[in-house]
């Protein structure tokens, strides 16, 4: 049993630091890592983003502030982060006997505005040279193209705190007790028993301007995957976001619609699933993040760049090439095997 006397010391404050988080539920997942690194090594964040990143982070207890819709308010959201944290800038460098640390924000978005709105509220952001935005920072990175999202945030760790670190192996995405306490009532409600599978056949946005979506997602799940999860009595479900539900109810009507379940109810659900099939988008990312086995469905995608991480993801497709419906049946019928049979699964997994 852990102690108040044997628990590890606090970091030493390291001052606060605004973050402003990219837009999308696969960036903010991807850029956890370099978050929790900074937060280990005594920053005190504060983060500034879509309104679903207070839900989905809540695991974490840093403050998320939902990002205005307009230029100004965004300016006069950041310039009262940036009064409200003085004191604690002050405070962190009394502490550590050394001058207040120019850098006092994050802008990882790579837009002019958003470096700009930093620069209008006085902030002194760190982010990415792009879009000719480098004069608005107090500090520019260069942006090499070609790497994966989650090795570009992890540098910007490397550049704040002026050290490298071998990458993270996992997202490792905290669930609040809430979140816990939300999925178990679904599960109830709903009479939902282990080794249930999770669908997410749709996806946000485009790749290079190209459809992300499986044109076989609706095929395989109704003649497909419904009939191997109720031979081995399994349910199927799936969580559309807004604006998703009529697709799931009329092309995807065998599997249990649960509508309505936020980010971090889906990502508690997640974490206790025996297998979770997804396209590249959010949700996708979600599994990664808890350690659910993830078998991503990939088209025009490219993995190097944008594929989910950890050691629980299987890759199908990418670069252009749609997996076959077989290929994906197998894979389903091997992951389950693995779930069910400890040992075996123990003696597949990586090293």
């Amino acid at each position: 049993m852990v102690t108040a006397d044997s628990s590890p010391a606090a970091p030493p404050a390291a001052g606060a630091l605004v973050v402003r988080l990219r837009n999308w539920v696969g960036d903010v997942l991807l850029g956890l890592p370099m978050l929790q690194r900074l937060a280990d090594a005594g920053f005190d964040l504060h983060l500034v983003g879509k309104g679903w990143a207070r839900d989905l982070l809540a695991g974490h207890g840093w403050p998320v502030h939902v990002l205005p819709k307009t230029f100004g308010e965004r300016v006069r959201l950041l310039r009262r982060l940036h009064e409200e944290t003085a004191g604690l800038r002050r405070a962190a460098s009394a502490h550590r006997d050394r001058p207040l640390q120019r850098i006092d924000a994050l802008c990882l978005p790579y837009s002019f505005s958003s470096a700009l709105e930093f620069r209008l509220a006085g902030l002194h952001a760190l982010g990415h040279a792009h879009e000719g935005r480098s004069i608005l920072l107090a500090r520019a990175l260069p942006l090499e193209r070609g790497q994966h999202e989650l090795v570009v945030y992890w540098q910007v760790g490397d550049a704040l705190l002026g050290r490298a670190a071998p990458l993270p192996q996992r997202l490792a995405l905290a669930s609040s007790p809430a979140h816990r306490e939300a999925a178990a009532a679904l599960r109830s409600a709903h009479r939902i028993g282990d080794g249930y599978i999770v669908v997410c056949p749709f996806a946000g946005g485009t790749f290079e301007k190209l459809d992300k979506t499986w044109p076989e997602f609706s095929v395989f799940v109704r003649d497909d995957l419904l009939a191997l999860a109720q031979a081995q009595g399994r349910q199927v479900l799936i969580c559309p976001g807004p604006g998703e539900e009529v697709l799931a109810r009329s092309a995807f009507g065998g599997a249990l619609c649960l509508e309505g379940v936020g980010l971090g109810a889906y990502a508690a659900l997640l974490a206790d699933a025996a297998l979770m099939i997804s396209n590249d988008t959010g949700p996708g990312h979600m599994a990664a993040a808890v350690d659910a086995p993830l078998l991503s469905v990939l088209g025009p995608t490219d993995p190097d760049r944008w594929r989910a991480w950890g050691p629980s993801v299987q890759l199908l497709g990418g670069c252009g090439r749609w997996p076959a419906r077989g290929e994906v049946v197998a894979a389903v019928r091997e992951t389950l095997a693995r779930s069910s049979n400890p040992e075996h699964a123990s003696a597949l997994s990586p090293r």
